[in-house]
């Protein structure tokens, strides 16, 4: 056995994205190398609709997938492959930008907004696949529960239960779990992916470290075995992927290898042959 052990925690900062939603960005391209596969997560928490219905207006995307879950809220979504439709509590958006789409994200007024987005990078030779959209409803999240935690899988598997996404690209594991108070929960993981968790609430210990906050990301070294302890009781998304090690070249919504591939991305949004007839 080898204990994960904390490898760098992030604190996320206030930002303002879209048409005006007011966010936590934790993860960006100051730590998407360390972080890889995953390269961006903004995490929303308001009781106020004036910090997002504002929403994100329609934006190209190219080269990665988008995951948008909720804990609580509602958003209504629609993209250029014709998809449209409303993420409810306890849902997810699985986007696959692959060669190029246009989405909107519309938050709606809701007593609690609560949720996030992470951004999974594909590999050099999935950046061109073609573009795909999933909707993970709450009756595909599988849910496992014990004496230590629950567990929701929204992808991957976890005690031979499967989440609504596997991840036909990137195989990831996406986990939204509840650490019950007093008790140690612990987690066997392939030991070569990069696992971290982002704690929605209450403060949690991680092999015996001290309590890691709110609003915190926290990032673990290699290892077979992940253990989380909270006293008090905790929420916190556990991710894990296997890293791709390639090089990253970012502009905005658009996230490829090279910055020649970068600006024939940019250029094709000018000319208007971004998105691509299959």
């Amino acid at each position: 056995m080898k204990l994960r052990t904390i490898r760098e925690t992030v604190t996320g900062r206030a930002s303002v994205d879209g048409a005006g939603v007011h966010l936590n960005r934790v993860l960006s391209r100051r730590n998407a190398e360390k972080f890889d596969p995953f390269l961006l997560l903004d995490a929303f928490d308001s009781t106020n609709p004036e910090d997002y219905i504002k929403g994100f207006p329609m934006h190209p995307h190219r080269g990665i997938e988008t995951v948008t879950y909720l804990i609580e809220g509602e958003i209504e979504h629609q993209d250029s492959l014709g998809n449209k439709g409303v993420i409810t509590s306890g849902a997810c958006q699985w986007m696959t930008a692959g060669s190029g789409i246009l989405h909107q994200e519309m938050p709606q007024p809701s007593p609690r907004m609560l949720g996030l987005q992470l951004w999974v990078n594909l590999a050099a030779r999935k950046k061109m696949t073609e573009p795909a959209y999933r909707d993970i409803t709450p009756d595909l999240v599988a849910k496992v529960e014990d004496d230590s935690a629950a567990v929701a899988i929204v992808a991957g598997e976890y005690k031979g239960n499967h989440g609504g996404m596997k991840g036909e690209h990137l195989p990831v594991t996406f986990l939204d779990v509840t650490a019950k108070p007093g008790h140690t929960w612990t987690y066997t993981t392939p030991a070569d992916e990069n696992l971290f968790v982002y704690i929605m609430q209450g403060e949690c210990s991680f092999a015996d470290s001290a309590p890691s906050a709110a609003k915190q990301a926290v990032l673990f070294t290699e290892g077979d075995t992940f253990r989380a302890y909270s006293e008090k009781g905790a929420r916190f998304i556990l991710v894990h992927g296997q890293p791709l090690n390639e090089p990253i070249a970012w502009g905005g919504p658009i996230v490829m290898n090279t910055d020649e591939e970068l600006k024939l991305a940019f250029d094709e949004l000018d000319r208007g042959t971004f998105i691509k007839n299959r």
